[in-house]
């Protein structure tokens, strides 16, 4: 005698269930993307750390970093927000580039800069105060597939003479001494890395011991650059250009777009033996990514205070030439 068919267990969805989770899934979809495009790519924020590295008995020194504006024309309210860090009153202001994404962007920088221009500070410039940002497909920001690179010019000559008429430093493969607070400071820095307009050669050398406090600059944070900044001797490396990792999980950073690992990612870390390492997760997107989840734009005011303790200074060394600081050729 020949058994029925066995029934299974499992249940086809009907059409309107089926509908409804489809429902469900567009309208987180569309959630999210509100949220990573409308919310938390606007929710500025301003990060304070606290790092002892002065020496002993030295008087706090605060460090505005601003990196990675992405600025377009119509973007006040993040004008508003920067506009606003000068009352903040930094001793040194450092911006390590990628200010533009426009060629009409220019008057939006700098007036948004506004006073803090006035004040002592020092740059270097990334790939988007060259070339102006393309249509991208988002998904090489979470490491999967290759990066478009433009090769649209933007007046980054017209943003360096605003920059260096107004007082700062071109750190661009220079050497130079700045004084802040009454501290005399060295800042050295290289182009862009991420694009291969790094020259370290122009720059190599000891930092030697004869400043208050030694700095470099670098748009990405590429480990080519930062080991010869702790090869010679400089106390303290600002970048940018990770974006904090942009897309990122709750758990952290997918990818960082440079070589740095993901720890290091945003924020302050140790680097080779001596050099500590500032990554700024910027202020801004590309145009055509405009979306930031688990991490908001930031700027950072970094406060130097005195280490404990006491000591002699270490031996003296050579130290190459200091470029004047005078404006350069654009």
């Amino acid at each position: 005698m020949q058994r029925p068919p066995r029934k299974s267990r499992f249940t086809a969805p009907s059409s309107s269930s089926a509908a409804r989770a489809a429902a469900v899934l567009a309208g987180v979809a569309v959630a999210g993307t509100a949220y990573a495009s409308g919310w938390e790519r606007n929710n500025f924020v301003l990060r304070r750390q606290t790092l002892p590295m002065l020496a002993p008995g030295s008087q706090p020194l605060t460090i505005l970093h601003i990196s990675d504006l992405h600025m377009m024309p119509g973007q006040k309210r993040k004008q508003q927000f920067v506009a606003a860090l000068e009352e903040l009153e930094p001793d040194l202001v450092i911006n390590t580039g990628d200010n533009l994404s426009s060629e009409k962007a220019v008057p939006s920088v700098v007036q948004a800069l506004g006073p803090l221009l006035s004040r002592p500070g020092a740059f270097v410039f990334g790939s988007n105060d060259y070339y102006a940002p393309v249509p991208k497909n988002p998904l090489p920001y979470i490491g999967i597939g290759t990066k478009k690179h433009s090769s649209v010019p933007l007046p980054w000559r017209d943003l360096k003479a605003a920059f260096t008429e107004r007082g700062w430093v071109d750190a661009t493969h220079r050497r130079a001494e700045i004084v802040a607070d009454g501290r005399r400071i060295l800042v050295a820095g290289v182009d862009d890395p991420h694009i291969g307009r790094d020259h370290y050669n122009a720059i190599a050398g000891p930092a030697g011991p004869a400043f208050d406090l030694r700095i470099g600059l670098v748009h990405s944070p590429e480990p080519r650059v930062l080991d010869r900044f702790d090869e010679d001797g400089y106390d303290l490396a600002f970048a940018g250009h990770t974006h904090g990792g942009q897309l990122c999980l709750p758990t952290g950073a997918i990818v960082t777009n440079c070589g740095i690992d993901r720890s290091r990612v945003s924020g302050l870390s140790a680097w080779g033996r001596n050099l500590v390492l500032h990554v700024s997760a910027g202020l801004g997107t590309s145009p055509y990514v405009p979306l930031r989840t688990f991490c908001p734009p930031e700027a950072t005011l970094l406060e130097l205070i005195a280490v404990p303790g006491g000591g002699d200074h270490e031996a003296e060394v050579p130290v190459p030439p200091i470029h004047e600081r005078v404006p350069q050729p654009a």
